[in-house]
């Protein structure tokens, strides 16, 4: 818990003094900067903070206009902004876990805590269809999404690659019942399927032209000191052994039987890639940079896995 706590007295002082959006908007952001939060899942920036806690939390949109925010708050809505506020700072609960709402994509889903938070550089690639990687987006059916979570990737790919199916597997039950929920929001329940899996346990034989894969990736030293914000997203989620690495190198093992001929596999590591040279020595890796920010994503197609890994 902070140190700095949203006290009684403060709480009461917000309650009496402060009057319209605008005036809840500064004095939130002035309280996120005063108790030291991290900002890491879907926004970089205290204002951006605030305006992401506070509008959803009463029904508004993010892009709200900007008369609305000399409108005056009800008592019962400002009671509201003060818990949510509360526990943003001292239980430092990441913003979308109050709201229950992240964007990816351009496109809003559901979350919890049986879910990461989505922040993923793959929304970048997946709107631009993974050109020039993948030459003919139309000619895709077949995508597989390796450890979906919310499935707000397998949505977002099945939304920019019209033809395909898209298989979205997670080993946890919990976060396969937060992809359900969204697949079924976006009434792709014929498109995109939710499936218990480990790696590719859950999907034999099946062979995919993409291979899209987010699995956990942070290593023990990193983990040991993640900002406390992340401890609230599944661990699950987040550590794959001493390097990051554990689920990767299954990954790579067994994804060549799982590719199309000319299948291509898109893998995030984050921070990491910094292992990957010692583990895969001249491994035909192709690292992308990304206009928006992300790093630690590399592709590889089926003849590289299997000229490297059959070598």
């Amino acid at each position: 818990m902070s140190e700095l706590a949203i006290t009684n007295e403060i709480a009461q002082e917000a309650y009496e003094d402060l009057v319209t959006m605008q005036d809840w908007l500064r004095w939130t952001t002035s309280q996120f900067v005063a108790n030291g939060l991290f900002y890491g899942h879907g926004t970089d920036n205290p204002w951006d903070e605030a305006v992401n806690l506070l509008l959803p939390t009463l029904n508004l949109p993010i892009d709200a206009p900007k008369d609305l925010m000399q409108a005056r708050l009800t008592r019962t809505e400002k009671k509201r902004l003060i818990e949510v506020i509360k526990l943003r700072i001292e239980q430092r609960m990441p913003v979308p876990y109050l709201t229950n709402q992240a964007w990816f994509a351009g496109m809003p889903f559901y979350v919890d805590e049986r879910v990461l938070v989505p922040r993923s550089p793959f929304a970048e690639l997946i709107t631009q269809q993974f050109q020039p990687w993948v030459q003919a987006p139309e000619e895709v059916t077949r995508i597989l999404d390796m450890c979906t979570g919310s499935a707000c990737i397998a949505i977002a790919l099945a939304k920019h690659f019209e033809n395909a199916q898209v298989d979205a597997v997670d080993i946890s039950f919990d976060a396969l019942a937060v992809a359900e929920m969204n697949i079924h929001d976006y009434m792709m329940d014929e498109r995109v399927f939710a499936i218990q899996s480990d790696v590719f346990s859950g999907v034999p034989g099946q062979k995919y032209d993409l291979i899209v894969a987010n699995p956990p990736y942070v290593d023990a030293e990193d983990m040991a000191d993640l900002p406390d914000e992340f401890h609230h997203e599944p661990e699950l989620g987040l550590a794959s052994g001493d390097d990051g690495l554990d689920v990767t190198r299954v990954l790579l093992q067994d994804a060549a039987e799982h590719l199309t001929e000319n299948g291509i596999l898109f893998v995030e590591v984050g921070n990491s890639m910094v292992h990957m040279d010692a583990l895969y020595p001249g491994a035909p890796f192709t690292w992308l940079e990304f206009e928006h920010g992300g790093l630690g994503v590399f592709m590889i197609s089926k003849k590289e896995l299997v000229a490297y890994f059959n070598d």
